[in-house]
C-alpha cells in the first residue's frame, strides 16, 4: 500500500499509480476549524504544480488547496460540496479533495509522514 506525503503547504497526497489523491493534512483541518465550503476544481482543469485545486472556507479563514504535482483534474469529490465531515476521513479513503492523473512524476519534494511531524515541529 502506498503511503501518504505530505506538502510544506499542509496538502495530503496519496499516490495510486500515475493518479494522486489530494487532500488536506490533519493539521491542516485543525487550522481551519469547522467548514462552512468548499470550492472544487472543473474536471479537464490542467495544473501545474502549485495551481490551486480548490479552496476551503472555514469559519476562521479560507485557504487554497495547491496542487502538489502538475497534471490533468480527473475527479473531484462532490460528495464533500454537502457533507464537510468527509474532510476529516483519510485521503486514501473519503477524504480526498481532488484527484489527479499526474503528468510530472517527481515527488521528491513530498515528505513522508516522519519528515511532515519534524516539519510540524519546526513551524510550531
Amino acid at each position: 500500500m502506498a503511503e501518504l506525503k505530505y506538502t510544506k503547504d499542509h496538502e495530503c497526497v496519496y499516490l495510486d499509480g500515475d493518479t494522486a489523491w489530494i487532500g488536506i493534512s490533519k493539521y491542516a483541518q485543525e487550522a481551519l476549524g469547522d467548514l462552512v465550503f468548499v470550492e472544487l476544481s472543473e474536471v479537464g482543469k490542467i495544473v501545474d504544480k502549485g495551481d490551486d485545486v480548490a479552496v476551503v472556507e472555514s469559519v476562521k479563514t479560507a485557504a487554497e488547496v495547491y496542487a502538489p504535482l502538475a497534471g490533468e483534474v480527473v475527479e473531484i469529490n462532490e460528495a464533500m460540496a454537502d457533507d464537510f465531515d468527509l474532510i476529516a476521513k483519510p485521503v486514501n479513503e473519503q477524504g480526498w479533495i481532488v484527484k489527479l492523473k499526474v503528468s510530472e512524476t517527481s515527488s521528491d519534494d513530498l515528505m513522508d509522514e516522519a519528515a511532515y511531524a519534524q516539519y510540524l515541529k519546526e513551524i510550531d
